[in-house]
């Protein structure tokens, strides 16, 4: 099972489950689902990476003991880069355990077995601590925004050229939504990076080449999709 959606908002938080247990996986994909959480799972640390590349999570949930790179290594490894919230799973309840799993910069730590009600209330509590990114209000945002020959639609977060619908991750798609609701305005690269896991800037500017090569005639000299030097992006929208 590598990605669990069940009609589940596209506002809904997205939380990455990384564990080498199968089973596991799967029954904590299928309960935060049924519990209003848009997840994704992997199966160890460079899975998780690479799920990293096409989406931004809005927190994790990590087993410390699996093969190859830990939990302990892969969490250390990311508070180089990303504040994204940690709440880590590990059948080691020592002390010196979860005093170790604090100081790499988790934010939460609960041993095997564990009640599902109680992660799901831990999760719920390290997520409201996490401020959101700010937007405009809803009202100021418009329900469709113009650029070029495409129009993209907040509600369904569909970027359309004329009458046919463009493919594009879940990714490339909260960069349009910001970029789309701010309006034309320069957008800071680290609003657009957010708190997931590919918090950085050198992120933004993949992901936004890749979105490059989607809506522009020539990508390497971008008119709908422009650099600001030293700030960030701007979406060049139609008034």
């Amino acid at each position: 099972m590598e990605v669990t959606r069940i009609d589940i908002p596209d506002h809904a938080p997205h939380i990455l489950v990384v564990d080498d247990d199968r089973r596991l996986r799967d029954l904590l994909a299928r309960f935060l689902t049924e519990n209003g959480y848009r997840i994704t799972t992997a199966e160890s640390a460079s899975d998780a990476r690479a799920k990293a590349e096409n989406f931004v999570f809005d927190a994790l949930v990590l087993d410390v003991m699996m093969p190859g790179e830990s939990g302990f290594d892969y969490a250390r490894s990311l508070r180089q880069t990303s504040q994204i919230p940690i709440l880590m799973l590990t059948a080691r309840a020592e002390a010196g355990d979860r005093v170790t799993g604090l100081e790499i910069g988790a934010d939460d730590y609960l041993p095997k077995p564990f009640e599902p009600r109680e992660l799901l209330l831990r999760l719920g509590n390290i997520l409201k601590r996490i401020a959101p990114t700010e937007l405009p209000n809803a009202s100021d945002i418009p329900d469709i925004v113009r650029f070029g020959p495409f129009t993209y639609r907040f509600d369904r977060g569909e970027l359309r050229k004329g009458d046919e619908i463009v493919r594009i991750t879940e990714r490339e798609r909260e960069i349009l939504t910001i970029l789309g609701s701010r309006a034309g305005d320069n957008v800071p690269r680290e609003e657009l990076a957010g708190n997931g896991l590919a918090a950085n800037e050198r992120t933004v500017d993949v992901q936004i080449n890749r979105l490059r090569r989607k809506i522009e005639i020539d990508p390497a000299n971008p008119i709908l999709l422009q650099t600001v030097r030293g700030i960030g992006y701007r979406l060049v929208i139609d008034r």
